[in-house]
């Protein structure tokens, strides 16, 4: 994009913007695209996390590629589009929120697609938090929302584990220098490591042994460090920031939340269940999976449900 102004004021100019789309467009009578819905994977994520919805594209399926066309981007601050490491201006880029993710999306769709209006959003975890602020500060923008395993806002345990993770970065001196040293690749590992017990169930992980435990402890944390540590740092702080639980009455669009019993990051009875009664026009979904926080990774367990939330839009 030629340029993107942030909500603090800050543009920048000749913005990369990395993206893939599958699936068939559907045009009405003026060259709309009609069927388009966005995919927003986790934090740092890029356009692959579109595959997680793959096994549902199928025919009939409730993704069905030959009903939707599907666009995922690498969004704001992810290192494939503008991001800290992309645009190499580290520590300098400037600090973005949420709706800052999200205005980056829908200026995107706008100039690329000629979009003013979409289909719906499938966000899970931090996508979750793109699609809600979607759906409540542009509410005419789309017409269903599915959010997985996220929440309204970052509370609690998970709040903390942000705050630790940014005194992890912060606290070490190289961070301000802006360039990459032996101690940031170090601090950088261990950031990531913090996060390793969030992922899968605690009964998943009971059930390995301590030897297979540290193995994967260990594989987790190198590669990791392919991440960029002031992506982390900035992605990690804007979603430390996140609360929307004041504004969920403005949501008008169609939406589904999908949580999981067994997710360290975002239990139901806290996140899902709540939210579900603050949001009016909403279904919930609790899935039952060992993966736990990364319960999107078996979606087609639920492709009935899915089917069901879906068939309003078939015919769109």
């Amino acid at each position: 994009m030629d340029s993107f102004e942030f909500e603090n004021g800050d543009v920048l100019n000749d913005v990369l913007v990395e993206f893939m789309t599958f699936g068939s467009p559907k045009y009405d009578d003026e060259g709309n695209i009609v069927n388009a819905i966005v995919y927003n994977g986790g934090s740092l994520s890029n356009f692959s996390s579109i595959k997680k919805i793959a096994p549902l594209a199928c025919q009939n399926g409730p993704f069905d590629k030959d009903k939707y066309f599907f666009i995922c981007l690498s969004p704001l601050g992810s290192s494939g589009s503008c991001s800290p490491f992309q645009t190499n201006l580290k520590n300098k880029f400037p600090k973005y929120t949420m709706r800052d993710v999200a205005n980056f999306q829908r200026q995107f769709l706008a100039e690329k697609f000629n979009m003013t209006h979409i289909l719906g959003i499938i966000g899970n975890s931090m996508g979750g938090f793109v699609a809600l602020t979607q759906a409540i500060y542009n509410p005419e923008f789309l017409e269903f929302i599915i959010c997985g395993v996220t929440s309204y806002k970052v509370a609690g345990h998970d709040f903390i584990l942000s705050k630790f993770v940014d005194e992890i970065i912060t606290s070490d001196p190289d961070y301000a220098k802006g360039e990459l040293t032996y101690s940031l690749i170090r601090t950088l590992r261990i950031a990531n490591l913090a996060e390793f017990n969030f992922g899968l169930s605690k009964e998943a992980l009971r059930e390995m042994s301590n030897i297979e435990l540290a193995s994967e402890f260990e594989s987790f944390g190198n590669e990791m460090i392919e991440i960029d540590i002031y992506d982390l740092k900035y992605c990690n702080e804007c979603s430390m920031n996140f609360d929307v639980e004041d504004e969920l009455d403005k949501i008008k669009a169609k939406t589904l939340i999908i949580s999981c019993y067994q997710d360290p990051h975002f239990p139901p009875e806290l996140d899902a269940i709540p939210m579900s009664k603050m949001i009016k026009n909403s279904e919930l979904i609790i899935m039952d999976s060992k993966l736990g926080h990364l319960c999107f990774n078996e979606l087609e367990t639920i492709s009935d449900e899915l089917n069901d939330f879906m068939e309003e839009f078939n015919d769109c």
